[in-house]
């Protein structure tokens, strides 16, 4: 299943950064309905339905003739990641930056594994921020679980 998914994101990325869109993931996973390869794409302006059907007739006969599933059935989905999808890409933390994040770590440190606050600053390995008492925090990425934005209506 892991090759599909890199198959994929070295064939497409380029394909979809052409059309004018951020290839921010790919997916290949059963669900209730199959087998599902999903494009997860994005842009500054957001995603419309019209983007991700932009995207899907441009990739679906390029998929078809690279094969990446050795002819297994699926689903092909192009979406967009929401408003409040997990912080991943260098792009994702620097449209975050002083804004308020959630992060969840695999174990407690300090008897925590949940902690909120504004992003101050990341690098490939931390994530540092600044909670409700304006104390810094920083945390090895390798120990974050997920990362999302704080969204408030």
């Amino acid at each position: 299943m892991a090759k599909v998914k890199e198959i994929c994101e070295e064939k497409f990325k380029p394909i979809i950064e052409e059309l004018g869109y951020e290839l921010i993931e790919v997916s290949y996973k059963k669900e209730f309905d199959g087998m599902n390869l999903i494009f997860t794409i994005d842009r500054d302006e957001g995603i419309t339905i019209e983007d991700c059907e932009k995207v899907n007739r441009e990739i679906d006969p390029i998929i078809d003739e690279l094969n990446p599933t050795m002819d297994e059935p699926y689903t092909l989905i192009v979406s967009s990641p929401g408003i409040d999808r997990p912080l991943k890409t260098e792009r994702d933390f620097k449209r975050n930056l002083n804004k308020e994040i959630s992060i969840s770590l695999f174990s407690k440190i300090n008897g925590e594994k949940k902690f909120n606050g504004t992003l101050e600053s990341y690098s490939d390995t931390e994530v540092t921020i600044k909670d409700s008492n304006g104390n810094l925090i920083t945390l090895q990425k390798d120990k974050i679980a997920n990362i999302e934005p704080i969204i408030k209506f």
